[in-house]
C-alpha cells in the first residue's frame, strides 16, 4: 500500500498532526472528542501508534466500551500494568491508586519514564456512571500529578488521552466535573489539591474534527 493511498484513506486532513497532539501530553491530559466514531478510532489509533514510537514510553490502551463500572476498568489496567491483582476499590495499598502508582521495570531495560493512558469510548462508562467516570478521571490525573510535585521516587510522568464522543465535552462544561476540578470528598480542600499544590487538574479539552479543516493543532 502507498503512502498516498494510506493518506487518502485517512479521515483527517492535517497531515503530521501526533507530534502537536504529543506535545500537549508534555504538561497536560487530553480529552478529545468526535460525533463521528471512525474519527475517534483513527484519533486513538494514530496517537497510540506514535507514543509507542517514543524512547522510554509505555502506552496503557483502555477499551472503554468494555468498561461500565470499577470491576471492568481495574480488570482492563490489571492487563497492561505489571503487578499483583487489586481489589475492587479506590483506595488503599491493594486498591486502583496503588496500582496506578507502581512502577516496574524488566531485566533487559530500564524502568519507562513516560507512561500513557489511551482511554478509547471513554463516553461509554460517562453514561452509564457519571460519579464513578469523575473519581477514575480524578485518580489519574491525581496520581500523575502527584507523582511529578510530590515524591521523591524517579520521575515518571503519567498522561491520559480520554477519547469519545460529544458527551464528554458537555461533562466538560460542568466546573464540579472533573475534568475542571478536583474530586471534593466533603472533607475539606481535595486530596489530590493537597497533595500536589495543583488548584485543578491539568487538563486540556481538544475537538477531534479540527483536524478535517485544515487547521493547524493548537
Amino acid at each position: 500500500m502507498s503512502v498516498l493511498t494510506r493518506l487518502d484513506e485517512s479521515p483527517f486532513r492535517v497531515v503530521d498532526w501526533e507530534p502537536d497532539i504529543a506535545q500537549m501530553l508534555d504538561e497536560h491530559h487530553l480529552v478529545a472528542w468526535s460525533g463521528i466514531a471512525r474519527r475517534r478510532v483513527h484519533f486513538a489509533a494514530s496517537l497510540a501508534h506514535f507514543l509507542n514510537l517514543q524512547p522510554d514510553a509505555e502506552v496503557c490502551p483502555l477499551y472503554g466500551r468494555f468498561i461500565t463500572d470499577l470491576d471492568s476498568f481495574c480488570h482492563q489496567l490489571e492487563r497492561v500494568l505489571p503487578g499483583i491483582p487489586i481489589k475492587r476499590k479506590i483506595d488503599g495499598p491493594d486498591g486502583l491508586v496503588a496500582l496506578l502508582r507502581s512502577r516496574h521495570a524488566l531485566n533487559i531495560r530500564s524502568a519507562s519514564r513516560f507512561r500513557y493512558y489511551i482511554w478509547n469510548d471513554a463516553d461509554v462508562l460517562l453514561k452509564a456512571d457519571h460519579k464513578l467516570f469523575g473519581r477514575l478521571v480524578d485518580v489519574l490525573a491525581g496520581v500523575a500529578a502527584e507523582a511529578e510535585f510530590a515524591s521523591d521516587e524517579l520521575l515518571l510522568i503519567q498522561r491520559a488521552a480520554i477519547i469519545g464522543s460529544p458527551l464528554l465535552e458537555i461533562y466538560a462544561q460542568n466546573a464540579k466535573g472533573q475534568f475542571r476540578s478536583w474530586y471534593d470528598d466533603g472533607l475539606g480542600e481535595p486530596f489530590w489539591q493537597m497533595v500536589s499544590g495543583l488548584e485543578s487538574p491539568p487538563i486540556l479539552q481538544y475537538q477531534i474534527d479540527l483536524l478535517t479543516k485544515g487547521k493547524s493543532v493548537s
